[in-house]
């Protein structure tokens, strides 16, 4: 990767503040790793960060996941058969991440990072152009295993809130997290669903009041009307599974389309 490309929190923190400045809502979508083969995944990357994703979520395979809905769990499949790892990911960054202007966010699982080696993970993934990260396996009150050399190498670590968190624990984890918080708004597993709660304002509002970042919605987001209505309360949205499905479908155009949907706001004063 080029030394003249930064990258890391300040960059994914500053990307995401300025989309929201210029009245656009923050988009980022879920690939999984390796799903079309690795081959294909740069070209990815590219066509989602071409079409204007604020930042991208790359999901890595595991065999474990937890709370992956069936759509992101056969993606993890169909990569894991392809014997796509946590490494063979960062070393194809290592030599493609310039092509790709948006910031990039792995999800992936504590134990696959404890097998990598911590120090050599966070390390590699500097490198590779990793500008944050989601544990969502690893308890907030285990994360100095990680925290502390991920600053160091300036990685956002991102924190995940519930529904069913209480007033303090968002308190705590909107004060935690960097790039962005990432608000679960239903529960139970992810996937496309035919329509997202109408009754989220006040916990959204309360989540903004905690967090010193944008707040995110995920789970559940599958359509353009759905974008509009969640970026009404939140700073932008997170669409996974139905992403997984239009680029198994081909269908770049409603990609397009839930991209376009979060761009329909006007400029802050």
């Amino acid at each position: 990767m080029p030394k003249t490309m930064t990258h890391g929190r300040k960059y994914l923190e500053t990307t995401l503040n300025s989309t929201n400045k210029q009245g656009d809502k923050i988009f980022v979508p879920y690939v999984m790793a390796g799903d079309e083969g690795l081959e294909q995944l740069i070209p990815t990357l590219k066509f989602l960060s071409e079409s204007g994703a604020t930042a991208i979520e790359l999901g890595i395979p595991f065999s474990d996941p937890v709370a992956d809905g069936p759509t992101i769990q056969e993606a993890g499949k169909r990569a894991l058969e392809q014997n796509i790892t946590l490494n063979s990911v960062i070393q194809l960054l290592k030599q493609e991440r310039e092509q790709i202007v948006a910031p990039i966010i792995f999800m992936t699982y504590i134990n696959p990072i404890f097998k990598y080696g911590i120090e050599a993970f966070i390390q590699d993934a500097k490198e590779a152009g990793v500008d944050g990260l989601i544990i969502p396996d690893l308890p907030f009150e285990q994360q100095a295993l990680i925290s502390e050399k991920l600053n160091e190498a300036e990685i956002a670590l991102i924190q995940l809130v519930s529904l069913t968190s209480s007033h303090e624990r968002i308190k705590q984890l909107g004060q935690a997290s960097q790039g962005f918080t990432y608000a679960i708004t239903v529960n139970g597993i992810t996937g496309a669903r035919s329509k997202v709660s109408q009754n989220l304002a006040e916990h959204f509002q309360q989540l903004k009041d905690s967090s010193q970042v944008p707040v995110l919605a995920g789970f559940g987001i599958s359509t353009p009307e759905h974008v509009i209505q969640m970026s009404k309360i939140a700073d932008g949205v997170i669409v996974g599974s139905k992403i997984i499905e239009l680029l198994q479908q081909g269908d770049y155009d409603s990609i397009n389309r839930l991209i376009n949907a979060s761009k329909q706001n006007e400029p802050k004063a």
